[in-house]
């Protein structure tokens, strides 16, 4: 683990720390999960390009009222929603007739949506070359701009170096792309070494500019876990036909994958009472 303590001081290796629980990724990464998950459903009940823009209750179903691709208005009947966005940005998005609980639309724009104020930037290169060095591609910084980097090399694929930005959303906004890569690769080569100047290619994905996950209250967050909110009204004409099932609503695993999995299968099962969560969780091909 490489380790650089401040702008005065050169960086220095030291041993890593041991993660518990243990730190895993997928091997081909998050879209082989999504690949997965795609082929056990009907193709024919994905429609993708679809934006949801308000949600009705009338006295027989849930009218979901959405623009497709091209803006054209599309209208859905429902008996009951499960709303896989964050809760702030439902809260912020989908307008909601009648609207729902003070209590609980409060309760959802409050939930800090865990990535949203996050930027993270990727180098890909055409060897791991760091391990060479002995490093295993892993780095903290108090100088930045990044916070800490991993080696996000992928087996018998590209190497990598990923790291999470810790300059603050707004002040990132102020800087341009261009600039921010290149500050990041100057980091790398502090830490990792010459070889870090050139990747093959080098990207930053900044969450908080992103309308689909960031609100603009998410700029000035602080990135740290909200404890899980309502899912589901307790009262009133939404009780019992709007369930909230992303990440944010698990109870024990808010803002992480485990939690994505933990909320949906919750919301999933509470519909369909006579599905075992073993079932939920089957492996999948």
């Amino acid at each position: 683990m490489v380790v650089e303590r401040s702008p005065q001081d050169a960086p220095v290796r030291m041993h890593g720390y041991a993660n518990s629980p243990a730190s895993m990724r997928l091997k081909g990464g998050m879209g082989r999960l999504i690949e997965a998950l795609h082929r056990r459903l009907n193709s024919g009940r994905v429609l993708t390009g679809h934006t949801v823009q308000s949600l009705r209750k009338n006295d027989y179903h849930v009218v979901v009222e959405s623009v497709d691709a091209s803006g054209r208005p599309v209208t859905w009947h429902a008996e009951h929603v499960l709303l896989a966005l964050p809760p702030r940005l439902i809260e912020n998005t989908i307008a909601f007739e009648p609207a729902l609980p003070e209590a609980l639309a409060r309760q959802w724009r409050d939930t800090a949506t865990w990535m949203a104020p996050h930027a993270k930037y990727i180098a890909i290169y055409g060897s791991p070359f760091w391990r060479e060095r002995g490093l295993s591609g892993e780095g903290r910084s108090a100088r930045g701009p990044m916070g800490e980097i991993h080696d996000a090399s992928m087996p018998g694929g590209s190497a990598a170096l990923f790291g999470f930005l810790g300059v603050p959303a707004r002040v990132r906004s102020t800087v341009s792309d261009e600039v921010m890569r290149t500050h990041c690769r100057a980091q790398c080569v502090r830490m990792f070494g010459p070889d870090a100047a050139t990747p093959k290619a080098d990207i930053i994905k900044d969450w908080a500019q992103d309308p689909r996950t960031a609100t603009a209250m998410d700029r000035d967050a602080t990135g740290q876990h909200a404890q899980a909110p309502a899912s589901k009204a307790a009262s009133g004409p939404w009780q019992g036909c709007l369930t909230g099932i992303a990440n944010e609503w698990s109870p024990q695993f808010p803002g992480y994958l485990a939690g994505a999995i933990e909320a949906a299968g919750l919301g999933v099962q509470a519909l369909t009472p006579g599905v075992s969560r073993a079932a939920l969780n089957k492996e999948l091909p």
